[in-house]
């Protein structure tokens, strides 16, 4: 088996900060989900620390829910995470449950884009995890820009590879851009 395949099957996730600091999460299995690691996790929540506690956040791509159920654990009032994968959705609503946070969480199995076309709401940080590579951040970006879904003062956290997808500004102004090995987080604003 190669060290990779290894690593993956191994993968632990944890809440780094907050009332939930220390939590364990399941990650998923197999190479379908590439959840954000804790090193990543850490540096990212670093750099927006200042946007805690926050009104409502959307973890879009949720995948294991551990962006938002950090931002969960560090103050955020109310998080929806919204997945088009069934096996996401379980994985989400079982993390949240081990945290404690189903009350805090709006759990929506639909696509990214389906859910931005209908959502009449707002959200102050929105995390952007999609896999790589697939064409996703133009629309959904484009989406965002176009309904006003981001609040005047909010953010968007966009994961992406090293070299892999750039990130279209689509309206945005990038405030901050930075890599952690194969992985880009950047920071867009209004």
């Amino acid at each position: 088996m190669p060290y990779w395949m290894a690593f993956i099957g191994g993968f632990h996730l944890r809440v780094i900060s907050g009332l939930r600091r220390g939590l364990k999460l399941k990650a998923p299995e197999g190479l379908g989900t590439r959840p954000t690691t804790d090193r990543v996790k850490e540096s990212l929540f670093n750099l927006i620390q200042f946007y805690f506690p926050s009104d409502k956040v959307l973890d879009l791509f949720a995948g294991s829910g551990a962006l938002g159920i950090e931002a969960l654990s560090r103050g955020a009032s109310h998080c929806i995470f919204v997945d088009a994968e069934r096996s996401a959705i379980s994985l989400v609503q079982e993390n949240l449950r081990s945290a404690r946070f189903q009350d805090q969480a709006t759990v929506l199995q639909q696509t990214a884009e389906t859910f931005l076309s209908s959502t009449k709401e707002t959200f102050s940080v929105i995390f952007l995890d999609p896999p790589y590579n697939k064409g996703y951040l133009a629309p959904v970006l484009n989406l965002i820009q176009e309904r006003q879904i981001l609040q005047n003062d909010g953010i968007i956290v966009v994961e992406t590879e090293r070299g892999g997808e750039p990130v279209p500004q689509a309206g945005f102004s990038v405030k901050k851009s930075v890599a952690y090995g194969k992985t880009v987080i950047t920071i867009l604003t209004r």
